[in-house]
């Protein structure tokens, strides 16, 4: 591929965009040493490393919360994005400007090795991902936030983001069989892979998913002679569901017991928010951040695409996974909802989608539900999905395009019908796009209302 002039925030996205197509994964030292030679802009920032399975950005959301309710600055990088690629970049709770990330881009471009006829063949370029942490940490340098907040890509050991200098404390969601092909077949392999993040005088604290899982976590803090601190479902208890929101307590070192209140529907996510905030606290000592902020900061926390009300009783979710398909199940089975439930549903090429599918109709949850196609050479076929389904079970009906799914839903709902939309955070941004697109939300504000 030639070098090109590029000017426009469009231009640099569409050339991000394309980068799978002729770039291969680099090695650690290549990416450290591409970030030194950016002028080593990770070496002042105060880093929250985040790594695991499921729960990873919510988590990263949790601490973003807390802490600046707690007065601090801070800036965090997340993926994927749901609808916009500046999505991923968020100083003090903002996306960045298009001109913030294409003067990142342009910096890192003009540093890149063009090589005999202008083609990077012979020297080293980063990966899609590896070019957008590139960018995240030169754009968070400028902004000088008081700490930044890194969740990896894919796994943990080789991932991009575990290139940094110095971290502040490392981070462990729950482990589960996710991207096997990359990490392994097994729960103690992708935790091996999750222990990576893990670094020499670093404390870490993780979920505790499982004993094998445990095991490989105990050993990598062991092997580096750091504190790693468990969190599980004994730290913190259920109170009191409401309509849209959840009551449950946390149990903490120095804060003791803290009563805190969830706007959401997603009873995953008190799972999260314990987990973000014992890494909190074991980050600060309990010096600066009061009881009162971490409940302020829990009370505004929100992560999109996660059991998000995107319309009145239209709830998507981005679980992608067999675990985020079972934290999803169980979240609707407690939701008190008491009216009809319907689906729609779409999945990627190389999930577990069988088990998903499986998991979906033996839940018995949904009277009907939509199977689309999404965009992407990565979707399945609208074909496939529908055979996932068989008789006996919930009726099914599959559409090439998820505006046709979900359109077809709104059309047939019935009085005090709850729809959802699961099976991948793909399907999610493709719902927030057509619910932004006026032409579409006219069209379902046209269905007469049934009764």
């Amino acid at each position: 591929m030639k070098e090109k002039s590029i000017t426009t925030f469009e231009e640099a996205e569409n050339y991000i965009n394309d980068l799978p197509r002729f770039t291969s994964k680099n090695s650690m030292e290549d990416t450290k040493a591409f970030l030194h030679r950016l002028g080593d802009p990770d070496r002042d920032m105060r880093i929250i490393h985040v790594a695991g399975t499921n729960g990873k950005g919510s988590v990263c959301a949790c601490m973003r919360s807390i802490l600046e309710a707690a007065g601090y600055r801070t800036a965090v990088f997340t993926s994927p994005h749901l609808v916009c690629i500046r999505e991923r970049f968020v100083i003090n709770g903002e996306m960045i400007s298009e001109r913030a990330f294409l003067d990142a881009f342009l910096e890192i471009y003009g540093k890149l090795d063009w090589h005999g006829e202008e083609t990077v063949e012979a020297g080293y370029h980063p990966t899609y991902f590896e070019y957008l942490f590139f960018i995240a940490m030169l754009v968070f340098h400028k902004g000088k936030p008081d700490f930044c907040i890194l969740e990896t890509g894919v796994g943990g050991r080789l991932d991009a983001t575990n290139s940094v200098f110095k971290k502040e404390i490392s981070v462990i969601t729950h482990i589960g069989l996710d991207h096997v092909e990359y990490l392994g077949d097994t729960i103690g392999k992708i935790a091996f892979e999750k222990a990576g993040i893990m670094q020499r005088g670093v404390p870490a604290v993780y979920w505790r998913t499982s004993p094998e899982a445990e095991a490989v976590l105990r050993q990598q803090a062991e092997n580096l002679g750091i504190s790693a601190y468990s969190v599980s479902e004994n730290d913190y208890s259920f109170s009191n569901f409401k309509r849209k929101s959840i009551d449950f307590c946390v149990r903490t070192e120095y804060y003791k017991y803290i009563t805190l209140t969830l706007h959401t529907i997603a009873a995953y996510q008190m799972e999260n928010c314990a987990l973000a905030i014992h890494a909190l606290e074991v980050l600060d000592g309990g010096r600066t951040i009061t009881k009162e902020q971490i409940q302020e900061g829990v009370g505004a926390f929100f992560w999109a695409g996660r059991m998000e009300e995107v319309l009145p009783e239209v709830y998507v979710d981005g679980a992608h996974n067999a675990d985020g398909m079972r934290a999803f199940l169980e979240t609707v089975a407690a939701d008190g909802w008491e009216g009809a439930r319907s689906l729609c549903f779409s999945v990627v090429k190389d999930k577990d989608y069988e088990r998903m599918a499986k998991m979906l109709k033996e839940s018995e949850l949904f009277g009907k539900i939509t199977v689309a196609g999404m965009r992407g050479g990565r979707a399945l076929a609208a074909e496939k999905l529908e055979g996932l389904f068989g008789s006996p079970g919930p009726e099914v009906a599959a559409y090439d395009h998820v505006e046709d799914a979900l359109y077809a839903l709104f059309r047939e709902r019935k009085a005090q019908e709850r729809i959802y939309a699961v099976g991948s955070l793909y399907l999610v941004g493709e719902i927030k796009e057509l619910l932004d697109n006026d032409k579409f939300r006219r069209r379902i504000e046209e269905i007469p209302s049934q009764s």
